[in-house]
């Protein structure tokens, strides 16, 4: 049996470590969890919700005024809030303190 013995190169001093598995120059491990999106779409999904259920909404603006209607339509700045023996409204989403469904007041406690 012949005896071998290793041969390990040595590194010259100085020298970072290129990248390897698991490691970029450009950033952190793959392996890293991403950070969440910004824009997560859940407004529009809410508001379009809303409007195919044609279900009847209650919009308490800042001012602590309560409007009763089914949301009709909206955009980036506004809803409109289609109501029955009144005009409809076009309300600016800046103005809107909350919005909840109608029948969910009684399961609060009535703070607001």
């Amino acid at each position: 049996m012949v005896n071998r013995r290793l041969f390990r190169p040595g590194f010259p001093e100085g020298r970072e470590m290129g990248p390897g598995p698991g490691r970029t120059p450009q950033g952190p491990a793959p392996s890293k969890k991403p950070a969440p999106p910004e824009v997560t779409h859940a407004e529009n999904f809410y508001w379009v919700k809303q409007m195919q259920a044609r279900l009847p909404m209650t919009v308490v603006l800042l001012d602590g005024e309560a409007l009763h209607g089914v949301i009709e339509w909206y955009d980036r700045d506004c809803i409109k809030l289609t109501r029955t023996g009144s005009p409809n409204l076009l309300i600016f989403k800046q103005c809107i303190k909350y919005v909840f469904k109608e029948g969910e007041e009684s399961s609060s406690n009535g703070n607001e």
